[in-house]
């Protein structure tokens, strides 16, 4: 009974799905002005309302020199975007009964030399950037691991011991200070406890639950493509090394299927969700102590200022492509945007101007 209706909720998405696909004239009008930017090969964007796909659209090419026009099935890249999805695994684990909100890490992750300052920290600690950790341990580090033909796990768990080694860079669960170490850390604790690598807990229980497909190779010639400097990026090099993946590195997909994942984050909320319990999602979602980070992502309830919001917001980027997204899940609403460029480029600034553009109609319920 449960297949069935899981397969009948994945039909109802994609019949809403095939109604977006025509692209929208409005938002292709949008996405042409902000195009006008060269420093942006090509953007995408994809408006949710109550709850489906509403539209999407899609301008510019490829890679740069390319005659190749960007397409709604091509895959981007989000970066950090991905954080979300990592924290609802750790959800699915804690409801599963493999992992605890509540445990301290002395316990989930005994390792030796560890600080004393980070005993208790805990996973709730870890996704909302609230441990102390600095943004990354070891730069170099990081890189070398390209070459290093270990497992993953074994990557991971290394680091882990590596950063909780290092000295805390403000209190713990005071202000957010944003890690990408916590998440690393988090990810290492779920390998620890089922004894199963990151990738293959994130098929199983967020991509193939939700019908999403994914790309976690490097993108090839051909294919939509990341720049560096101006430049088109493919092969090795044209990401961040692999074993980076639970802070967000690795996840190229169509707007269309990160838009699997963000209604179900937002239908979570409403008891509706396929990945957790309702109290699950509203646990991701809330806020932590007195900051404005919750669990892989960023709340927003100041905006506008006339009528204020509710929204989760996050930026991802792993240097060479853009992503942002804000969600408003009380209403089940939201927007994506994606473009295949990254630091020294106008993408950021582009994609908020959309992004508020399309909240800002959707604040005023139009």
């Amino acid at each position: 009974m449960q297949r069935k209706v899981l397969a009948a909720s994945i039909l109802f998405f994609s019949s809403a799905l095939a109604q977006a696909q025509a692209t929208s004239p409005e938002l292709q009008r949008m996405l042409s002005g902000a195009l006008k930017d060269r420093s942006v090969p090509a953007m995408g964007v994809l408006v949710i309302r109550d709850g489906q796909p509403q539209a999407q659209a899609v301008d510019g090419v490829r890679a740069k020199g390319s005659a190749e026009h960007a397409s709604l099935q091509d895959s981007w890249h989000i970066g950090s975007d991905a954080k979300a999805m990592t924290a609802t695994l750790v959800a699915r684990l804690v409801e599963q009964g493999k992992l605890s909100w509540d445990a301290p890490l002395k316990d989930m992750l005994p390792l030796l030399g560890m600080r004393a300052e980070y005993a208790d920290v805990t996973l709730a600690d870890l996704l909302s950037h609230r441990a102390g950790l600095p943004p990354n341990s070891d730069e170099k580090l990081i890189e070398a691991t390209r070459k290093d033909a270990r497992p993953l796990p074994v990557l991971r768990m290394e680091y882990a011991q590596r950063a909780l080694s290092e000295a805390p860079i403000g209190a713990i669960r005071s202000d957010a200070r944003y890690s990408n170490s916590g998440f690393m850390i988090a990810a290492a604790i779920a390998e620890h406890a089922t004894g199963k690598a990151f990738e293959e807990l994130m098929q199983e229980q967020v991509f193939e639950p939700l019908g999403m497909r994914v790309d976690t190779g490097q993108a090839q010639r051909g294919q939509l493509l990341g720049h560096k400097k101006g430049k088109p990026l493919a092969g090795p090099g044209s990401d961040i090394p692999p074993f980076f993946a639970p802070a967000g590195a690795t996840v190229r997909l169509s707007m269309a299927d990160w838009s699997k994942f963000l209604v179900d984050q937002m239908a979570g909320e409403r008891g509706h969700g396929k990945l957790l319990s309702q109290a699950g999602y509203t646990h991701l979602h809330t806020p932590q102590g007195d900051s404005n980070s919750a669990l892989g992502w960023g709340v927003k309830t100041n905006w506008p200022a006339q009528a204020p919001i509710r929204m989760l917001m996050h930026a991802g980027s792993n240097g060479y492509w853009n992503a942002l997204v804000a969600l408003a899940p009380d209403r089940q609403d939201g927007v994506l945007v994606v473009a295949n460029a990254g630091e020294g480029t106008g993408a950021e600034q582009q994609q908020m101007k959309l992004v508020m553009t399309l909240m800002s109609t959707i604040a005023k319920g139009q």
